[in-house]
């Protein structure tokens, strides 16, 4: 690995993320709670024994910020709220050393605001990488105006080295696969309403007509039907009716056991 690689954060994207850096080098995961260590160091280690690797001394889940202070590479990595991502990033930034790179993994949040946050916006990107991390190739790049050239290539490399296809983005909201994904999304919601169509019957003429790997209502339970309305919201789209509903009702998707579909 060409970075000491930390992770803020204990979610899916942060787990798997961490889990694919462990198999090619060491990697620190902040926590914030002990329950929340506890469960990452499990998931972690679950992820690449599914792989077939073996990280034995890998991986690094502590709740104390201090053990950012080495790593040269930190990914943030909670939820997408740009309030609780500000309010992280200028609680690490202040521990990190001067050449350390800040990233996010914001999935439709502004770079350029997130990077201002940072207070190093010359070294800050967007790190959107895709859920479930260990199976997803591609990772959108997107710099603020400011990053400079050893910033880019530093996290090009970054990309290369956990075997992954970075493409370099621009900073609008969804970047570009959210921005064309979830409108998609939401239709399919949507023509369920006025069909009548089963989510299983969507899915299935998706998958196999389109070629595609999953349907687009089991997408949005993996994705949770909340982020996915946030997501929405943030790129300008209309969040449908139903999905509101159920996000009202905590039928998020795969991670609350109900969505679209029941686990």
């Amino acid at each position: 690995m060409p970075e000491r690689l930390g992770i803020a954060g204990t979610g899916a994207i942060a787990c798997g993320l961490a889990a694919v850096a462990a198999q090619r080098g060491p990697v620190v995961v902040y926590a914030r709670s002990g329950d929340s260590a506890t469960r990452a160091h499990t998931r972690v280690h679950q992820l690449c024994e599914r792989a077939g690797a073996s990280v034995d001394g890998n991986v690094t889940v502590t709740e104390d910020p201090g053990a950012l202070a080495e790593t040269t590479f930190v990914v943030e990595a909670i939820v997408e709220d740009p309030a609780a991502k500000a309010q992280l990033m200028v609680r690490l930034g202040g521990r990190l050393a001067d050449g350390a790179i800040l990233a996010t993994t914001t999935s439709s949040l502004s770079i350029a605001e997130l990077a201002a946050a940072s207070g190093r916006p010359d070294r800050f990107v967007g790190l959107h990488v895709f859920n479930p991390v260990p199976k997803m190739d591609l990772i959108e790049l997107a710099f603020p105006e400011a990053a400079g050239e050893d910033t880019r290539a530093r996290a090009r490399a970054l990309c290369e080295a956990l075997g992954k296809t970075a493409v370099e983005v621009p900073d609008t909201p969804g970047f570009v696969v959210n921005r064309l994904l979830f409108p998609y999304l939401f239709e399919a919601v949507r023509l369920m309403d006025r069909t009548g169509l089963a989510a299983e019957a969507v899915d299935t003429c998706m998958r196999l007509g389109a070629g595609h790997p999953m349907g687009p209502l089991a997408l949005l339970d993996l994705v949770g039907l909340d982020v996915s309305a946030a997501i929405g919201r943030t790129i300008g789209v209309d969040v449908p009716e139903r999905i509101e509903r159920m996000v009202a009702e905590g039928a998020l998707g795969r991670k609350a056991k109900r969505g679209f579909y029941e686990y």
